[in-house]
C-alpha cells in the first residue's frame, strides 16, 4: 500500500480526501502545517504528498523542500490563481500541482502518473529515514548533508544496495568487492569497512538499522 503525506489546513478537504484514499489504496498520513509535515517526514517515509501552498504555519514551499531533501515528490494543491505561485513551486522541484477544486478521479490519475514517472527515472535510493544515495552521481547524503565514503566504502555500500533484502556472507561480499574493484580485502578489512559505513550512514552505529547483522550468518540491508 503507497503512503501519502496530506498537507492541509481545510479539516473538511482531510476528511474527505483521507476516504477517498483510502478507497483508492493509500495510507494517508495528514499535517495542518509545515513544522507538524517536518516532523512526519522524519519519522515515516511516504511514497509522495500532497501539499497545500497556504498552511497554517509555515508554506507549502518549506514543505517540498523538506520533502526534496528525502527524494520524495511532490504535488502541490492550489486555490491561488496566481501564476507565479506556481511557477515558484515547479522551480524548487514540485512534480505537479492541481487547482482546487478538483476531481478526486483527477486527483488519483496524477498521483499515480507522477508515481511511476519517479520509479521509472529515479537514480536516488533512500536507505531508512535519514539517507539518500544518489547512484547516478555516486554521491551519499544524511539528513541533506554530504556523507564522505572512500571509493571501497562506496562499492561495498553499493553491493548491499543491488542486493537489499537478501543476506549476504562474509564470503560472498568479499567475492563482490574482489570483482567489483581488484583490490584485495580480507576478512578482517571487511569488518573495517562495514564498521566505518556505520559509523556514517546509521543514526545509531551500535544498533544498525540500514546495515544488519545476521549473527552466525553474514549481513543485510533492509
Amino acid at each position: 500500500m503507497n503512503q501519502i503525506l496530506l498537507v492541509e489546513d481545510d479539516k473538511a478537504i482531510i476528511e474527505a480526501l483521507q476516504k477517498y484514499l483510502k478507497s483508492e489504496d493509500f495510507e494517508t498520513y495528514t499535517a495542518s502545517g509545515q513544522k507538524e509535515a517536518e516532523q512526519v517526514l522524519s519519522g515515516h517515509s511516504p511514497q509522495i504528498c500532497l501539499v497545500d501552498l497556504s498552511l497554517e504555519d509555515g508554506d507549502g514551499y518549506g514543505v517540498c523542500e523538506a520533502a526534496k531533501k528525502r527524494n520524495i515528490p511532490v504535488i502541490f494543491l492550489t486555490a491561488s490563481g496566481d501564476e507565479m505561485s506556481v511557477v515558484k513551486g515547479l522551480d524548487m522541484g514540485a512534480d505537479d500541482y492541481i487547482a482546487k477544486p478538483f476531481r478526486p478521479r483527477e486527483l488519483i490519475s496524477r498521483i499515480r502518473r507522477v508515481l511511476r514517472q519517479y520509479e521509472n527515472t529515479s537514480k536516488m535510493l533512500s536507505l531508512g529515514q535519514h539517507v539518500i544515495v544518489d547512484l547516478e552521481k555516486g554521491q551519499v547524503t544524511k539528513d541533506g548533508e554530504p556523507v564522505e565514503l572512500s571509493a571501497l566504502e562506496y562499492r561495498l555500500l553499493t553491493v548491499f544496495i543491488n542486493n537489499k533484502g537478501i543476506l549476504l556472507s562474509r564470503n560472498k561480499l568479499l567475492e563482490d568487492i574482489w570483482d567489483i574493484g581488484g583490490d584485495f580485502v580480507n576478512d578482517n578489512t571487511l569488518t573495517v569497512y562495514i564498521k566505518r559505513i556505520r559509523e556514517k550512514i546509521e543514526q545509531n552505529p551500535q544498533n544498525p538499522q540500514i546495515i544488519k547483522t545476521m549473527r552466525g550468518l553474514g549481513y543485510r540491508m533492509d
